[in-house]
């Protein structure tokens, strides 16, 4: 029964009204009145719907390869999915992702959608669903079960797939600025006080190794993604599919994506096993750890610009304060870091969730999708506002940061293999006492000349172990 602007559609809790505009159903709308619960909804997370349009897919093949689907349903279904695939009706997935029922209300929002979109293709009105239903015909041989959990991590994959550019751009750009800087001598921290001489390229490449370390992990965490559950249905014993469907659903989806999705070996543990997340996110929260520490020591390396380290000059980007004048703080770390807090809570809510599991499911699915996706996209965002507006416009104080290593105690630990522990100990009691620099006191006491100095604090001797030819005097 259809008016004007509404179409009625019917469940087992009763008759309800819908837009007669949508493509959803009852049950999306059942779903949109129990979980208004926070902003994030489906259709800002383009790539989860794109899992779940590969997914009906497959299974449509898949059903229609086994006589469960006659050649108009699983031609109509295909064309549905590939439009939605190809960006058309997100606004027609407008659920909560935090939800109730494990993702049921995510699994009827794609089937209703699919549906009613296959309906129109054939030539019917949408509701009439006794020509392709959703349940019948577009979530054949399936249960939320297995068609949520297999979308999160087809949409999980093609996430990572996205992220890792931005990333491996991202450590390019610290290699870029690495070699900028190989010959400007700094002085190396530890425990925030001065240590030995190093060059600031060496600072840059240090970041760039420490994370590209993470692509090997990060790689191996999206790796789990794909192994999928499809056909396990309820709980993993297959009920309600035929024979063969699960092994024809998964070759469906690998000739579609041209990936090389698995079927687990069993069903009924991965029907309640989110390990895969957990692994994600934990891959994505060591880089998140990493790339705290990067941001905090560019801010303390950019401190200043008169009273603070003053070794590096971060691009201005926008006016500080609105009390003082002239002042420009380091915004562009400071996000990062604050994308990276997020992406290490989220990482913990993962955990808690995936450690919920009861007997043969893990109804806290939902959380942890939303995590996952929104961790991945932040940390997207996140790289390339850092590479662009911050990492590539970085310049040195190269005479500055020289100079501090001239002033610092701490150079005399790299005289120390030439000059001995004696002279270094009274030189640096001597620059203490005095707030002279050592590199002056070791010229006025004769123990090195000019040359012997600045060849041990030449840059090219701060990058590895070297043997120099200067005769030790101790």
């Amino acid at each position: 029964m259809e008016t004007k602007n509404v179409r009625i559609e019917n469940d087992l809790i009763g008759a309800r009204e819908i837009p007669a505009d949508a493509l959803y159903g009852v049950q999306t709308l059942r779903g949109l009145e129990n979980f208004a619960i926070s902003k994030f909804h489906l259709n800002e997370y383009p790539l989860f719907i794109h899992g779940l349009a590969l997914t009906k897919m497959a299974a449509a093949m898949a059903n229609h390869e086994l006589g469960l689907l006659s050649d108009g349903q699983e031609k109509a279904i295909v064309q549905a999915c590939r439009e939605i695939i190809d960006g058309q009706h997100h606004e027609q997935f407008p659920v909560d992702m935090i939800q109730g029922g494990a993702g049921t209300t995510t699994n009827m929002n794609a089937n209703e959608v699919i549906a009613n979109r296959a309906l129109e293709i054939m030539g019917y009105q949408r509701g009439e669903y006794q020509y392709c239903s959703p349940n019948d015909h577009v979530n054949c041989a399936q249960s939320t079960n297995d068609a949520y959990p297999t979308a999160i991590h087809i949409g999980m994959y093609y996430s990572h797939l996205r992220l890792l550019p931005q990333f491996e751009a991202f450590i390019k750009a610290l290699r870029t600025k690495g070699k900028e800087f190989a010959r400007v001598i700094k002085m190396g921290r530890t425990q925030l006080e001065d240590a030995v001489p190093m060059t600031l390229g060496q600072t840059f490449n240090g970041f760039a190794s420490i994370l590209n370390d993470e692509i090997r992990h990060l790689n191996e965490a999206a790796e789990d993604f794909l192994t999928v559950n499809m056909g396990a249905t309820a709980i993993g014993t297959g009920i309600c599919a035929e024979p063969g469907y699960a092994e024809k659903c998964v070759a469906a989806l690998n000739r579609i994506t041209g990936l090389n999705f698995k079927l687990s070996t069993d069903l009924v543990g991965a029907t309640s096993d989110t390990s895969c997340m957990v692994g994600y996110a934990s891959a994505l929260k060591r880089i998140a750890v990493k790339m705290n520490k990067i941001c905090n020591d560019l801010r303390l390396l950019a401190s200043g610009p008169r009273c603070g380290l003053g070794e590096i000059n971060l691009p201005a980007m926008q006016p500080g304060s609105s009390i003082m004048p002239g002042k420009i703080n380091p915004v562009i770390p400071e996000v990062m870091n604050q994308i990276c807090y997020k992406v290490i809570g989220n990482e913990l809510c993962v955990t808690m969730a995936g450690d919920a599991a009861q007997m043969e499911l893990n109804a806290m699915e939902p959380v942890m999708a939303q995590c996952c996706f929104e961790s991945v996209d932040l940390m997207i965002n996140g790289f390339d506002t850092l590479r662009t507006r911050c990492i590539e416009g970085i310049t040195a104080n190269e005479e500055h940061c020289r100079a501090e290593v001239h002033n610092s105690i701490g150079v005399v630990t790299a005289l120390n293999p030439v000059i001995g522990y004696k002279n270094s100990t009274k030189i640096a009691k001597e620059a203490l006492t005095t707030g002279r620099s050592v590199y002056e006191l070791v010229l006025e006491h004769g123990i090195l000349n000019k040359e012997e100095l600045d060849t041990i604090l030449s840059p090219e001797n701060m990058l590895h172990p070297v043997k120099l030819d200067i005769k030790p005097r101790r």
